[in-house]
């Protein structure tokens, strides 16, 4: 540790002696600076033990003392050391009472001790305190190593929370807690993920310190790895501010957790090359060939039920457009670890994705299979899985997003995602269309993700309000519509009413308040401008979804 006034006075060659401020003497002195100044403070820094022989000082002088103490003691000045024999044969008593009266430190230095052996004392202790921090962190160096190699990840924080006499997390890109050390400190741990969420939005590499409430510990958080945006970050609590020996600790584990997570990142490239070769086999209907590949790594998701995402962008504007163009579905209210990463892509939203969906599987101990393709993204995740409830909930936030402002940038691409009915191996092509599917209907109806088992249990009427339907509707209803206004009918109600009675003429003229003949006569009409026979059944379908479409603006 670094001396302390303590630690000077018990020095046997400077002979010093304590006049005020007994109980101050374990406070660390970080120089001896020499000032015959009548005001030195401008010059201090704090933890200076200041040495004078009062040569410009009116040392007798109560209140001169009393402003020039207050002072020191106001600039951090921890100790001063009054040379007697040279100005004065001993400590005036004004200067001694002041001393007393603001609690520093007053030490009595004998003639034959000069300010420059104290200065080397000093100077000595610190150099001695750093080699032993050098020497210590060298040696937490080595230890943190041999453990990432032996251990992992969770044998280096064990390690280290050993070094800092605290506690160490590591989390994953979206902030999820990934292991810590020791077991009780995955509490405090977990409430920091909005702290850690928000080292996204600095360059790497990047830390903050955060303040816990009182009582509570001082947290240090570190962003790990060496691209745009951080793989992991580290977080180590302590009781007080690290000192020069734990501070090694912590770098070397930084430097050791990022080399973790680069050679996973590799090993992660890697494991994406086999997933395209299975994802390819299934498409291609080569269920055991792609079982063969898949291995241990993602053969699990071939024994059970998965289901098939495909994602890719959309302009923002188009999204917009749409969404505005229907009724908005109230999404899913996201957690805030998926809506931070949601809010955090910078564009990236596909990326985003693929990370929300990994760090689940990851925390759950699942398979994923998340295959880039060109600008989309093609997953397979288990039915059920924690990776497609990632997917949903990261899909809830950018719906959420939306409906904010200064969330949802104009410039900024959005994202749709088409999720398919569970499915197994044999399937897998027929996923894969239910999946492009479910992505084209969200794309026009403006929503971010759309399940294709929700299709079949819902209303086919949403599915008419695409363009080109309307387009469609239009042009075929349009002749009667012109002939309606010039008030010689109404053929576009009678054709509603006589479609919805299913061609039941008495039930249809009673539903319009007319005679039947009426009816049939207006019928007539409608096949004479459309050119077209309501006895065909065809007929009456494009009519019947004309006007459905046509009545949903």
């Amino acid at each position: 540790m670094p001396p302390t006034l303590a630690s000077l006075v018990h020095h046997s060659a400077l002979k010093l002696t304590v006049r005020a401020g007994e109980d101050r003497l374990d406070v660390p002195v970080r120089w001896a600076h020499v000032s015959e100044l009548a005001d030195p403070v401008p010059y201090m820094e704090g933890g200076e033990l200041l040495l004078i022989t009062a040569l410009k000082l009116d040392a007798e002088d109560p209140e001169a003392m009393a402003r020039y103490v207050k002072r020191l003691v106001g600039a951090g000045v921890v100790g001063l050391g009054f040379a007697v024999g040279v100005n004065y044969d001993e400590i005036p008593k004004a200067l001694v009472d002041a001393a007393e009266q603001e609690g520093l430190p007053l030490i009595e230095v004998p003639r034959r001790t000069p300010f420059l052996a104290i200065s080397k004392a000093v100077s000595a202790a610190i150099a001695a305190d750093q080699y032993r921090a050098v020497t210590a962190g060298f040696a937490a160096q080595r230890e943190l190593t041999r453990q990432a190699l032996n251990a992992g990840p969770e044998g280096l924080l064990a390690a280290l929370a050993t070094q800092v006499d605290g506690w160490a997390a590591l989390y994953d890109a979206s902030g999820a807690v990934v292991a810590t050390a020791p077991e009780w400190a995955g509490r405090r741990a977990a409430r920091l993920t909005a702290d850690v969420q928000r080292l996204r939005d600095r360059p790497a590499p990047a830390s903050s310190v955060v303040g816990g409430p009182e009582n509570e510990d001082r947290v240090e958080l570190h962003s790990l790895g060496t691209g745009r945006r951080p793989r992991a970050a580290l977080a180590v609590g302590t009781a007080a501010a690290l000192g020069t020996a734990e501070r090694y600790a912590v770098h070397s584990a930084i430097a050791l957790l990022t080399l973790t997570t680069e050679r996973s990142r590799s090993l992660h490239e890697a494991e994406q090359r086999v997933g395209a070769a299975v994802l390819r086999m299934l498409l291609a209907g080569e269920p055991d060939h792609a079982r063969a590949v898949a291995g241990d790594l993602y053969g699990g998701l071939l024994d059970a039920p998965f289901r098939m995402i495909v994602a890719e962008p959309v302009s923002a504007s188009a999204a917009r457009a749409h969404a505005d163009a229907h009724a908005r579905v109230p999404a899913a209210r996201p957690g805030p670890a998926a809506a931070l990463a949601a809010a955090d892509m910078g564009g990236d939203r596909l990326g985003g994705l693929a990370e929300s969906m990994e760090s689940a599987a990851a925390r759950s101990g699942e398979a994923v299979l998340v295959v880039p393709d060109g600008e989309r993204l093609v997953a397979l995740a288990g039915d059920g899985s924690a990776a497609v409830a990632a997917a949903v909930e990261f899909a809830g936030a950018l719906e959420a997003a939306r409906s904010v402002p200064e969330q949802s940038a104009a410039d900024e691409d959005e994202l749709v995602v088409g999720v398919s009915a569970p499915a197994g191996p044999i399937a897998a092509a027929a996923a894969y269309k239910q999946a492009e599917q479910a992505l084209s209907v969200a794309r026009r109806r403006g929503r971010v993700l759309v399940q294709h088992d929700q299709l079949a249990a819902g209303s086919v009427l949403p599915l008419l309000a695409d363009d080109a339907v309307k387009a469609f509707a239009d042009g075929l209803l349009r002749p009667l519509h012109e002939h309606d206004a010039t008030g010689r009918g109404d053929l576009v109600a009678s054709l509603r009413a006589w479609l919805s009675r299913h061609g039941q003429w008495d039930a249809a003229a009673a539903d319009l308040g007319v005679h039947r003949h009426t009816l049939r006569y207006r019928m007539r009409r409608v096949e004479e401008i459309i050119g077209r026979s309501l006895d065909d059944p065809d007929v009456r379908m494009e009519l019947w979804l004309a006007l459905k479409a046509t009545s949903t603006d």
